[in-house]
């Protein structure tokens, strides 16, 4: 196999990944139009149109690519760009979409029945509820979904939809923009990450044209923002959404979003906002079980030529249990090497092939959310209360306890810990300090922390 056609088939495998992480309009514009050029010596050569697309990718998309060529490849791989390429798709990708994603009117005949289309444009085409493997710990959300797709306005509105990253929440929204643009082809429907939208604010900030901004979004039949946690802190935009949401709501029109974690326990968010995101239905994702993991390896699996054995799929369902973009991220990497091998995979070498996200999938990440969940769950408390602002004793201590174990089990600095509580830094350093005294003296608080610990590490 020469070095183009090497690299060829990996740029195919790692286009595969990419498009599960980014939106399709981002991965037509960017990603589409590079060309693979060689791969030799864990160098990767890509292939792109002018300086440019090489500097925007630079700064970008670099890191995004890289680590998906180490995912296909199964090690470290340096990544450059040279100009002067022109891919297939170079002409289409660089012209101006239009800001509304409905798809273009039909060309036949006007009296023939609407039949559902196989590609609406600016969406992933595999991101549908007939490809969204259900089961029981997200079949609420699906019928939830399914529930908003069918009578879009009048019932779940709004939708709210948080969990942990690489769980289906994207997949889910996707496919409700898409069910709903199948049946009603002129509706007009929006669905953008929460920066995407943030940054289209900032433009017609200083384009002048924050009227014409709001009569868009304020005129949409379905809006769907992704990541609504990132809207913590950005106050002027908080206050524009506010009134985005206001607006579609009275008018009726549906509104769904998403989330790393419920709207109350979002830190920075406006309460007013936090009641709008609440006054609907909130249905949370969780990590696949089992059968639903080997549900997911053998659905993805029959979307490709190449197959895995039951013996290697069972492997991979039983010891990636953390979320389905690292599970389907294990089968491209054992399906790409198989496929550049020309070999049949075993046990052995997947193991060998997937060393590092397995090592990953032992190490439980702890997060600063996780240990307030915990803590609030203890002591019979609301997230709500351990960030707040009251100081009575039963929440003063809870919240310091709370603090201390984010200062042990996080790498996350003094002040990125207060920010999450809603204090500065040297409150955390006190509260860290003052639960380090009481375990010196009070064994059973000492036996307590331990068991907060373990649940911690095993959840």
């Amino acid at each position: 196999m020469s070095l183009v056609e090497n690299a060829g088939v990996v740029w195919k495998h790692v286009c595969a990944d990419l498009r599960q992480k980014m939106s399709e309009d981002t991965f037509t514009r960017w990603i589409s139009p590079a060309v693979p050029v060689s791969y030799e010596d864990d160098l990767f050569e890509l292939g792109v149109a002018n300086n440019m697309f090489s500097i925007w990718m630079e700064d970008n998309y670099k890191d995004l690519i890289v680590e998906s060529l180490a995912l296909v490849t199964g090690k470290v791989v340096s990544l450059k760009f040279s100009e002067g390429y022109q891919g297939e798709n170079e002409e289409e990708a660089i012209v101006e979409k239009s800001t509304s994603r409905s798809p273009s009117k039909s060309t036949g005949n006007s009296s023939e029945k609407a039949s559902v289309p196989e590609y609406i444009p600016g969406y992933n085409p595999r991101f549908t509820f007939d490809n969204f493997v259900v089961g029981d710990e997200n079949k609420f959300c699906y019928a939830a979904a399914k529930a908003v797709s069918s009578a879009p306005g009048k019932v779940y509105n709004p939708l709210f939809i948080y969990g942990n990253t690489g769980l289906g929440k994207t997949h889910v929204m996707q496919a409700i923009a898409q069910e709903i643009l199948s049946r009603r082809s002129r509706a007009k429907v929006e669905y953008l990450s929460s920066e995407e939208f943030f940054n289209k604010y900032i433009e017609a900030l200083e384009g002048r044209k924050l009227p014409s901004f709001r009569r868009h979004f304020r005129s949409l039949d379905l809006l769907l923002i992704d990541d609504v946690q990132f809207f913590k802190g950005k106050e002027r935009l908080q206050e524009e959404f506010f009134h985005t949401f206001n607006t579609l709501f009275n008018a009726h029109k549906q509104i769904v979003m998403t989330s790393d974690c419920a709207p109350h326990e979002i830190n920075g968010l406006e309460k007013r906002l936090v009641s709008r995101f609440e006054c609907g239905q909130i249905v949370d994702i969780c990590p696949p079980d089992y059968e639903t993991r080997l549900a997911i390896l053998r659905k993805k699996q029959r979307e490709q030529k190449l197959r895995l054995s039951n013996e290697i799929l069972d492997f991979v369902a039983a010891r990636i249990k953390s979320n389905v973009r690292r599970l389907e991220g294990a089968l491209i990497r054992l399906t790409s090497y198989v496929s550049m091998m020309n070999v049949e995979m075993d046990i052995s070498t997947a193991q060998q092939l997937l060393g590092t996200v397995l090592e990953e999938e032992n190490m439980t990440k702890i997060t600063i959310q996780n240990i307030q969940r915990h803590v609030a769950d203890y002591y019979d408390l609301r997230v709500s209360d351990i960030t707040g602002s009251k100081r009575p004793q039963n929440i003063a201590f809870p919240r310091q306890v709370a603090m201390f174990l984010s200062r042990e089990l996080t790498e996350e600095s003094l002040p990125a810990i207060g920010e999450m509580f809603n204090r500065n830094h040297a409150t955390v350093l006190h509260a860290y300090r003052s639960i380090n005294k009481k375990t010196e003296s009070d064994m059973q608080f000492k036996i307590l922390l331990n068991q907060l610990r373990k649940q911690l590490q095993s959840s």
